[in-house]
């Protein structure tokens, strides 16, 4: 894949809009991923591979962490996060989803689950 699908500048204030206002849920999952935290990995915050904003990735284990609220039940956003994870597939990367309720309320166990992928 092209260098030029990561962080494009087209993408740049949206991402950085998204870092200002994210959810309770992104706040409380970024604290156990930011400065190394998991197993020594760099995560990045909003980051963006082709036309999509990642909410968190790691560049190293190729790992995109996506923190679901209620509107990915809706049909039209279930489609489109269909279609995301299509195109992220075809780039070699790995998609975990998590709904803002489990994020909140068991972060423990949320970041278990990221761990058991790492190596």
């Amino acid at each position: 894949m092209a260098r030029f699908l990561y962080n494009s500048k087209l993408l740049q204030a949206r991402r950085r809009d998204l870092r200002r206002t994210q959810t309770k849920a992104e706040a409380l999952l970024w604290q156990k991923l930011s400065n190394r935290r998991l197993n020594n990995f760099r995560f990045c915050r909003q980051y963006s591979v082709g036309p999509y904003i990642l909410d968190f990735y790691c560049p190293k284990l190729r790992l995109a962490i996506e923190i679901d609220g209620p509107t990915h039940d809706r049909p039209d956003s279930k489609l489109y996060d269909k279609e995301r994870s299509i195109f992220l597939d075809g780039a070699n990367i790995k998609v975990l989803r998590f709904k803002n309720e489990e994020v909140e309320s068991d972060i423990v166990g949320v970041v278990e689950k990221i761990k058991e992928i790492t190596p």
